[in-house]
Order: structure tokens, then sequence, then C-alpha cells
């Protein structure tokens, strides 16, 4: 399942936006470090679904009438302040559980309501500007000390006859999920010494960054776009190279929950609602106050911010495996049961292996079910792809 993280400094509203995207129960609360262990969920992106090409709409809860909704991890971990690779703050364990992220959402306030180590302040007195890098440069710093702590081992291996860099450099790197084309892709832009022996702490720095880069991209949440202004949303865009998402993740709370309690009609990623129960003057008040600021930005952002990583730095698709190719179902007649993310320019044989293990070892063909035609081993699948795989596991 891939896994984004949120990230950044502590009250910049991640525990708020984990809670709207998982429904999950956590500490929210406004002062520095409500979040002390990490917490894991499972929220979901958001798709097209195939079935709007056939009569019959999926039957299952994670498709809202043609809208699918896909399962992925989700990581809220605790606030990092200035220092947080040296221990200060929460700490580095904190580092250690976003090097498990296949991505991270940066979460900063940009109302500039919370200074740079969380406290509350006045808003707009702090700029936000100030956090955007905040986050690469403590994951950059600690992941240089990683590297530094273990660079002797390098040492010793660079003396053997059939010493391979990018190897070496691989084997120490796996923890924070480099391959090795991860590793070669870094090097060939570095300019660094061929004696590792001879390499300095700015050496280590720049192989870290790096990684870092090619390992967690990243994505700028302006979370508390409600309480700032668009100037500083467009200096957050003109400052960062990162996809900037402005976001409320208060009026995604609201909306969830009172989609659950059957006051509103919303799907996370809606433009809009529908209030659909009673409400107090006060509660649509503060409804119509949400509305606003979905109106600027298109909804609250957060299912914006989740589909951005995924789909977009990611580079993921959705496809579709079913065993009846023409009625697109399973073998209890579920249309459409599953839905798999899968790297742009994915296989057939790489939908078998996600499927199951055996499904992919035992990979005889495949066939798309759209054209009910027969599609080769190394077919490039598209996003919203159905599929069957013809396994010797699954005959």
């Amino acid at each position: 399942m891939i896994t984004v993280a949120l990230a950044g400094k502590p009250n910049a509203g991640k525990s708020t936006l984990y809670t709207a995207a998982t429904m999950a129960d956590v500490d929210v609360a406004n002062y520095p470090f409500t979040t002390i262990d990490t917490n894991r969920g499972v929220t979901h992106v958001r798709t097209r679904c195939p079935c709007l090409d056939r009569d019959q709409r999926c039957g299952i809860d994670r498709c809202h009438d043609g809208t699918r909704y896909v399962p992925i991890e989700l990581l809220d971990v605790a606030g990092l302040v200035p220092g947080a690779h040296e221990g200060k703050g929460l700490g580095n364990q904190f580092l250690d559980e976003l090097t498990n992220a296949d991505a991270i959402l940066n979460v900063v306030d940009a109302s500039g309501g919370t200074n740079r180590t969380g406290d509350p302040v006045e808003p707009g007195s702090h700029d936000p500007l100030d956090d955007v890098d905040f986050v690469e440069t403590e994951m950059d710093l600690w992941l240089a000390g990683v590297i530094a702590d273990n660079w002797e081992g390098v040492e010793r291996k660079c003396w053997s006859p059939d010493f391979d860099s990018d190897e070496t450099l691989t084997a120490m790197l796996t923890g924070v999920g480099a391959t090795e084309a991860d590793v070669a892709s870094v090097l060939r832009d570095m300019e660094y010494p061929a004696d590792h022996k001879r390499w300095t702490d700015t050496d280590r720095e720049t192989l870290a960054r790096g990684i870092r880069r090619q390992t967690k991209p990243m994505v700028v949440v302006g979370n508390k776009e409600d309480r700032g202004s668009t100037e500083t949303l467009d200096r957050l865009t003109d400052a960062s190279d990162k996809p900037v998402v402005p976001t409320t993740a208060d009026g995604e709370l609201a909306l969830r929950r009172a989609a659950e309690a059957g006051v509103v009609g919303y799907d996370p990623g809606d433009a809009d609602f529908a209030v659909v129960g009673d409400v107090s003057d006060e509660q649509r008040a503060g409804l119509d106050a949400i509305r606003a600021v979905m109106a600027d930005l298109g909804g609250t952002g957060v299912q914006t911010a989740l589909n951005a990583a995924v789909y977009d730095l990611l580079d993921q698709i959705t496809v579709y495996p079913v065993q009846d190719a023409g009625a697109w179902t399973d073998g209890t007649g579920t249309v459409l049961p599953d839905a798999f993310l899968l790297p742009d320019g994915a296989t057939p044989l790489d939908l078998a292996y996600a499927v199951h293990s055996d499904i992919g070892d035992g990979y005889l063909h495949a066939v798309d079910a759209r054209s009910n035609r027969r599609i080769g081993e190394d077919h490039a699948l598209s996003e919203g792809d159905v599929v069957k795989i013809v396994s010797t596991a699954s005959a």
C-alpha cells in the first residue's frame, strides 16, 4: 500500500488533517506536540471509477456513484522543531518514521498564526515561507548524519578490488527506500572524490539531499488557508519548486463529521456540499463560512493534496483486476471489487504480482476487459484499465 506522511512544525494542523482524512480518533489541540506517538491510519485517493462506462454501478462502499476511493496509508508524525535531526523536540524517532513514507505532505500554517516552534502567535506575525524548507532541511541533515555514521564501512569496502560504489551506497541507503537506480541517478548529478576516503561532510550532505529528493517527493500543504491571505498563498507558490495546495483541514473535518451525522451531503474532494438535515442558525453560519472558502479553493484542498502526492508526484495509476472480463466482476458477481495503485508504465505481470505473488508466478496472459482482447505481458497499463489475469494459480 502507498504510504503518505504528514510532516511539519508543531501546531500546523497535521493532526486535524489526519483526523479529517481518516476519521480516526486522535488528539487535536491548539498547542505544540499534540501528537506524541505516530498515528497510522487509512485514507483514500479519489478517481473516476470505470463503472461509469457501464449501465451498472459498483456495489461496494468505496465507489460513490462512480467516484472511486482507493485506500492508502497515512502517517501523522510529531511536529518537528529546528534541530530535530540532533534530537531536539521529540527527536530522531519521528524522522525515522518519515523514511517509511513514499511521499510527504509538508503541512505549513499558511495563516502565520504559529511561530517556528509551533506556539500560537498573532495571525500574520510569522512568515509561513520560513517553514517551507524546514522539513526538508531537517530530513537532509538527519540523513547526512546516518550516512556519516555508516561511512567507515564504505571506506573499508572501497579497498576491495571488486568494490562497486553504487552497490555499496545502495546497501547503506536501503532503509530509506533508495534503490540502486536512485543512487546511480543522484551520483550522476554530483561532483565527488573518486576516493571515498576523501569525501567531506559537504559531499555526504549533497548525497543525502539528492537521495531525499529522489525517494521522498513533497507537496507543500498551505493549511489554515481560511485564516490566511491570497497574497501568502501566492508567495508560497512562487517560493516553492513543489506543488502547493491550499487547504482548510478544519473545514474538511467539520464536513466529514456533518456528513456522518446526516446533516450534509458531502463526499471527500467535492467542490461543494448540500445541507440535508436540520441545522441551527449558528451551524448554518459555520457551514456558509466553509462554503465560501471552498468556493475560493475549489473544495477544502485535503483530497487535492492526497491526490497530488499519489497521482502526480508518485505517478501512480489505478487498475482494476476482474475474473469475468465480460461482466467486470469477481467470482461472486461483485462489479469491480478491487482497485490497485501501480506505477505509471506498469504491466499486466506487475498487476498479477500486486494481486498475489502466486498469481504472478503462475501468470499466463491477460485480457483487456474493455475490448475483450488479449494484451501482451509488457503492455503498459493506463489509468482506469480493467484487466483479467489468467494464471495457473487462479485456474
